[in-house]
């Protein structure tokens, strides 16, 4: 069955892995994180915006990006940034307005590019309407059961259900005020208090998210993001867990209220829809697992397309550790034939030119630079985070007073320092807002340091040397070689410690992650280098490569 939509799907032009066989866009695709709010500003207010998405489309395009992932920008009072949905179907006025979206979809599809949304269904924001009603009708109201209400332990019910943590700090369960202004029940936040978790056992609470998911694939999105999809199921009885520091449990083993067997039947259903539409319409899970073959349960072929590969982000620069997680991250979506995917920095982490600083900054961007020629030589799909493609550090100096991150302002929970991946990016000019926005010198929602000048996608833009042309030849390249991104392996060559070799076909990738050059024989033609790499152009010659550097040969 076919459902209509507004705007048409983008055709898909993948390449073939061999002859007469089409693989799926998804399966290798460039995907581009915008962030709406730090990306570009339409209407010199200092927030980015639709209009200002809109305006930057021809820079992905040229980018050379497939698809572009909008994070959250729904009706919210902005409690988390967006995270806090109250209305799923409506844009939030900062953003713009649904005809926005709508030109965002149409416009990128006309230049090529898709257009995924972020879903949040975990958890909505207090100001929706079925939360706000199940508050005013009070306790026995059927509209409770669609969140997870419970009454207190303790002589007056005065002490949380349970001993569960919110993520960003503090007890998971705040206690509300009946009708009559007496002491409630408590309800289920995993993360802040202004944003109820649903209760996925309802029934009412599935149908209106399939409706979502319709609403949005009818508007003509290409997929959906889906914020911590690992969390949507709770164990039955909500159990204690029995111990403090939850958070840092996250991702290493399964827990009462992540990643339960019962969010598997969720995607199942999704994927229904999901395959009535033309496209392919796709569904990508942000799940913590505690291993690659729990994450890889996500994307059988019944359920999600791909999953963010975090064991790939966290890993260190060490070339046996990155080898290990690569070998691993592959056998593990072998099975389920399904792509793995590579991602170096998000919204949510410090930046990885700045988490690869051991020394200095310079090493810091030596290193980003590497890795992603690493990240872009894999086979699978990639997640660019907008910024990494200018070599974007992390702010690490943001005063007190300019910091909205809510877990900044809580205990006990993240380090609430994600602001710092969050400035809005640089594009022109000498001096800030660099461009965000259409008023020179005017605002921007987090203040960008002085020297970002230097890295503004002018500055950049037709510099040999730069970080941002060495992006767009690596993924232009990416897309003229039949061995990246498809297939699912690499074959390892031998190579001395601490440097990483392997081949796909007729191409091989070399990296050393030691702090001092290496020498080994060219594998072939250099096709592009993160760093200087002289060459005397003989094949076989033995070569230096320089630290922290990695090169792409044709063989």
């Amino acid at each position: 069955m076919t459902t209509p939509h507004v705007a048409d799907p983008v055709q898909d032009t993948a390449r073939s892995e061999t002859p007469g066989e089409n693989r799926p866009w998804w399966r290798d695709a460039v995907i581009y994180q915008v962030y709406p709010r730090s990306f570009a500003d339409g209407d010199g207010d200092g927030m980015g915006d639709l209009a200002g998405v809109r305006e930057r489309l021809p820079y992905l395009r040229d980018l050379g990006v497939d698809a572009v992932w909008l994070s959250p920008f729904y009706a919210s009072p902005q409690a988390d940034a967006g995270y806090d949905v109250a209305d799923y179907r409506a844009i939030d006025p900062m953003f713009g307005t649904l005809h926005d979206a709508d030109a965002v979809i149409r416009e990128a599809h006309q230049l090529g590019l898709r257009i995924i949304v972020d879903l949040v269904p975990n958890h909505c924001s207090d100001q929706h309407v079925w939360f706000q009603q199940a508050l005013q009708e009070g306790p026995g109201s059927p509209l409770r059961s669609r969140f997870h209400f419970r009454p207190g332990r303790g002589t007056d019910g005065e002490l949380p259900p349970n001993d569960w943590e919110s993520i960003f700090g503090g007890p998971a369960w705040t206690r509300t005020q009946d009708p009559d202004g007496t002491p409630g029940d408590w309800y289920l936040h995993l993360f802040a208090p202004e944003q109820p978790d649903f209760n996925w056992e309802n029934a009412a609470v599935r149908d209106e998210f399939r409706s979502i998911l319709r609403f949005w694939l009818d508007m003509g999105v290409d997929g959906f993001r889906i914020d911590v999809a690992h969390g949507l199921v709770k164990a039955a009885g909500l159990p204690d867990l029995g111990r403090t520091e939850q958070a840092k449990l996250i991702g290493a083993q399964v827990l009462p209220f992540f990643d339960q067997d019962g969010v598997h039947e969720i995607y199942r259903s999704w994927r229904e829809i999901l395959d009535e539409y033309p496209g392919p319409r796709i569904g990508v899970a942000e799940a913590w697992a505690p291993s690659p073959e729990r994450t890889a349960l996500y994307v059988r072929p019944d359920e999600l397309h791909q999953a963010f590969n975090f064991h790939f982000l966290g890993t260190g620069w060490d070339a046996a550790a990155m080898r290990a997680v690569i070998d691993e991250s592959l056998d593990s979506m072998r099975p389920v034939n399904a792509p793995t995917t590579w991602v170096l920095s998000n919204h949510d982490v410090v930046r990885h030119a700045t988490r690869y600083a051991e020394e200095s900054p310079e090493q810091g961007l030596r290193r980003a630079r590497a890795a992603a020629l690493l990240m872009l030589a894999l086979p699978g799909s990639t997640y660019v985070y907008q910024g990494e493609e200018l070599g974007l550090p992390e702010v690490t100096d943001l005063p007190d007073e300019v910091r909205q991150d809510p877990s900044f302002f809580r205990a006990e929970g993240q380090d609430g320092l994600r602001d710092g991946c969050r400035v809005p990016i640089p594009w022109s000019g000498t001096s800030a807002p660099y461009g965000f926005g259409p008023v020179e010198g005017g605002p921007s929602w987090l203040p960008q340091p002085d020297s970002w000048a230097k890295l503004s996608v002018a500055a950049q833009t037709g510099d040999p040397d730069s970080t941002l042309e060495l992006y767009r030849t690596a993924i232009a390249l990416r897309r003229q070689l039949p061995a990246l991104g498809a297939g699912d392996s690499v074959e390892w060559r031998d190579a001395p410690e601490g440097v990483l070799a392997f081949r796909r076909e007729d191409f091989v990738l070399t990296l050393n992650t030691t702090s001092a050059p290496v020498r080994l024989p060219a594998p072939g033609r250099l096709l592009l280098a993160s760093g200087p790499l002289p060459m005397d152009g003989t094949e076989g010659a033995e070569i230096e490569l320089p630290a922290d550097t990695a090169a792409w040969w044709a063989v």
